[in-house]
């Protein structure tokens, strides 16, 4: 590059420290760009697959009395459809393009976790291979993409596929969880300096919300995994009402996740809108203030939804009620988004360009899927039109239209960032069209086959019924919009050498993802300050300025990749973050993690066993090597005479950030089981059927142990930041004697009053409790082990205390789930 000789050994050295492995050793990389595209790529990839699905199912559904492919063919092939579009294609493809964008957009180097992005890939990969691969050996799930029970919990009916897909989503679920942790404390800490929260990009507005919501509604999802599970492998009766369970219970814990699921996959597809029509209208977005508002509140609504899908199973009139007018109101603050783009454009002078025509498409589309929304969240006509084909049109307009139109859209927007180049947009006007008619020729018949009674999910159908010519008529749609979205895959493959590369922001875009250069790896040359929401129309010299390396961060003398922690409200600096480099432990811990999920799908305990300590010792290594690593001095001068740490700890530190936000997941996941206690209670007049419970003591004494456990934590915290290193050990290991001795008391209960977890739901609901905090317990015990490692091995001071701050943490959670468990147990109903 030109420029003076100190400036180009800063770049050599920024290009040594951030450049990829080669050969296989690729594969090791952790950068956000790399990953990035894999995880998109994957994702595309798996939505391909489900997309041939779709196109056998509509061959069989061509034609009444088909037998193109057999029902139970069939069913394994719409189940697989379902999930893979939902589970392995509209929430990754976000985590990905949130992956690949928001550390430019931030303006900054990396997100604070590239080994939790790398690991959430791997995971996400593995999972999604098995779980799609079960088809080729006729064992794919079968019962659809819900797995209601009793149907998917029988095992005779629903074969292994039924495990495969809880212990194959299960999986994938921590990818995602993973991913929104990373994305929230990037968001938060890892801001530009300047970039206050008010200034921030709507795209990353729009994805704070939605890990956030991640966090609150993939739990649910996890722990009816859980209660499903136990059910097929140890006939515990969570759902078989004969011995007090009830099936409801699944569809409860599977809506309050699926609901909000289908804002997860809207909202992100609205920022990339967000992005796109400021670009092409030429000025800043109208309402800033009222998007983000009504991007909150669609979010926090979404929870309030979930019985929409279960108008039709007998609850309450006011249930009914309730859940009808919520979903009613969720439109309001949807529209306010649709209508600020509305005006923005009519503000702007709009060039319409091939993103922009994905886009507006999308929305048309989106409003016409809204629309039918609003008449099935009126009770009366879903009770009419509830499993049919109109919710299937209805499902899919809301689906391709607010998601992946927009993500073409993106792709075409945002491809100049990935090698320079742009696409055709002779090419990308004729996939639009393409997918724009054929998708309303698919989907529209199938609004009134379904209001003339065709049901869902079926495989084939009489001639007489009056469905063949509409059915006939959506698969040839279904097959002309298979063959826009090739129009589109084809550009993106074709090569591409011999056009000029295109320069830094093509479009004119005034945010700041664009100051990056495709061809590096660093994100940004370095680190600006910004001062405005288009910092590109509003900075004039900032792109030159960051490209000469007048920012933070310019270069890495200490071979060291380096970032800005920020403050979370005005985005000031406050440590210099080093993230971790290249590494196959990423890898390694995602493939032993996918071991023990395989192998409890086979039942393969020792397997199982074999595979878990695997996967906990690479953790530990993880661990060990990659964070809380003692720098060789205090400060660091980061440019524009300022210094900062290059360590924090406690509520400073991205760390304990992100070990607050996993719990904070954790704790859904049993709020969630609490719920299904208190769910058992109310449904039944006498919850315990006569059986005996857990007694009140050894709860009791099990919350009390607990308790000082936890106080030994503090107390230990406390003496190490007094650099009283033996007491403090000692208090660690009282901790962890008084962890295993509550695990004790707790287990004592239900196994010395003879509850039997096969026996009748409230036995085995009392034991997940206990096993749920035993289980918790036996982590906290392993992070007090690793703290006294730590201060052995001379890594754990007064100052670089995080190890320890973080477990003090978990601790408080720990305790609160305790005593709240032992409470319900030991006083509901025993108090009664």
């Amino acid at each position: 590059m030109s420029g003076t000789p100190e400036r180009q050994a800063q770049e050599e050295r920024l290009r040594a420290v951030w450049q990829n492995p080669t050969g296989w050793r690729y594969w090791t990389s952790v950068n956000n760009t790399q990953v990035g595209l894999w995880y998109g790529g994957a994702a595309f990839a798996f939505m391909l697959f489900a997309g041939v699905l779709a196109l056998i199912m509509r061959a069989q559904l061509a034609f009444p009395d088909n037998d193109l492919i057999s029902a139970d063919l069939y069913n394994q092939a719409f189940t697989l459809h379902g999930t893979v579009m939902m589970f392995l294609f509209a929430v990754p493809i976000f985590e990905a393009i949130a992956i690949f964008l928001l550390p430019p957009m931030l303006g900054a180097r990396e997100l604070p976790f590239p080994r939790l992005g790398a690991f959430g890939f791997w995971s996400f990969l593995l999972g999604g291979v098995f779980v799609c691969g079960s088809i080729f050996f006729n064992a794919a799930p079968s019962s659809g993409w819900f797995m209601y029970p009793p149907l998917a919990t029988d095992e005779e009916l629903s074969g292994i596929g039924a495990d495969i897909w809880l212990l194959g989503l299960s999986f994938i679920e921590v990818a995602s969880i993973a991913a929104a942790v990373e994305i929230i404390v990037g968001i938060m800490k890892c801001r530009a300096p300047g970039m206050r929260i008010n200034l921030m990009p709507l795209f990353a507005w729009y994805l704070l919300i939605v890990a956030g919501m991640i966090l609150f509604a993939f739990p649910p999802l996890i722990a009816g995994d859980l209660l499903f599970e136990l059910q097929r492998m140890f006939d515990w009766p969570f759902f078989d009402a004969a011995r007090g369970g009830d099936p409801l219970l699944w569809q409860h814990l599977f809506w309050i996740f699926g609901h909000p699921e289908v804002y997860i996959i809207f909202l992100p597809a609205i920022a990339l809108m967000a992005m796109i029509v400021p670009t092409f209208a030429q000025r800043p977005i109208v309402g800033y203030s009222w998007i983000v508002l009504a991007a909150v509140g669609t979010g926090f609504l979404s929870f309030g939804l979930w019985v929409h899908h279960m108008f039709t199973t007998g609850l309450p009139q006011i249930s009914l009620a309730f859940f009808s007018a919520a979903s009613e109101a969720v439109a309001i603050p949807t529209g306010v988004q649709i209508f600020v783009f509305i005006a923005t454009m009519l503000a702007g002078r709009v060039i319409f360009s091939t993103p922009m025509l994905f886009g507006t498409g999308g929305i048309a589309i989106f409003v016409i899927g809204g629309l039918t929304g609003v008449m099935v969240a009126l009770a009366p006509f879903d009770w009419q039109a509830h499993d049919s084909y109109f919710v299937v049109a209805h499902l899919h307009y809301v689906l391709i239209g607010g998601m992946l139109f927009p993500v073409i859209a993106g792709l075409y927007y945002y491809y100049p960032l990935i090698d320079a180049q742009h696409l055709s947009d002779r090419l990308g006007r004729i996939a639009f069209w393409l997918m724009f008619v054929g998708f309303n020729v698919a989907f529209f018949p199938m609004h009134l086959a379904g209001l003339r009674g065709m049901p869902r999910r079926v495989f084939t159908y009489p001639s007489e019924t009056g469905w063949d010519w509409l059915n006939l008529i959506s698969s040839i749609g279904a097959y002309i919009f298979a063959a826009g979205l090739l129009v589109v895959i084809f550009d993106v493959l074709r090569p591409k050498h011999r056009h000029t590369g295109g320069e830094l922001n093509p479009w004119n875009a005034g945010t700041l993802e664009w100051i990056s250069e495709p061809k590096e790896n660093w994100g940004v040359r370095s680190i600006p300050r910004i001062t405005s929401r288009y910092p590109l129309w509003e900075q004039p010299t900032l792109l030159r300025d960051v490209a000469e390396g007048r920012g933070y961060l310019a270069d890495a003398p200490e071979g060291q990749r380096e970032g800005l922690v920020t403050s979370v409200l005005d985005a000031e600096p406050v440590q210099v973050l080093r993230v971790g480099g290249t590494s196959g432990v990423t890898i390694v811990s995602a493939v032993t993690l996918g071991a023990v999920f395989v192998a409890l799908t086979f039942k393969w305990w020792l397997v199982t066993a074999v595979a878990a300590i695997a996967s906990l010792c690479a953790v530990l290594y993880w661990l060990w090597t990659g964070t809380n690593v003692i720098p060789e001095a205090e400060e660091k001068d980061v440019g524009h005479g300022l210094m900062l740490p290059l360590h924090a700890s406690g509520s400073a530190s991205v760390g304990w950030w992100a070990m607050f936000i996993t719990m904070v997941g954790d704790a859904t996941a049993f709020a969630s089981l609490i719920f299904g206690y208190f769910f058992y209670w109310t449904i039944h007049a006498d919850f315990t059927a006569g059986q005996a419970g857990p007694g009140m003591a050894w709860p009791l004494i099990a919350a009390a142990l607990f308790g000082g456990a936890w106080a030994a934590t503090l107390i230990a915290r406390t003496l190490n930041a007094g650099e009283r290193k033996a007491p403090m050990r000692a208090c660690l290991g009282v901790s962890a004697l008084l962890a295993l001795a509550a695990s004790a008391a707790a287990l004592a209960g239900p196994w010395q009053h003879g509850m039997d977890p096969a026996s009748h739901v409230y036995p085995a609901i009392v034991w997940l409790l206990v096993l749920w905090v035993v289980a918790h317990a036996a982590v906290g015990v392993v992070m007090h082990l690793y703290c006294l490692a730590r201060s052995f091995a001379g890594r754990l001071s007064a100052l670089y205390d995080m190890d320890l701050r973080n477990s003090a943490l978990y601790w408080h959670f720990v305790l609160i789930q305790a005593v709240l468990t032992f409470l319900v147990i030991g006083l509901f109903p025993e108090a009664g």
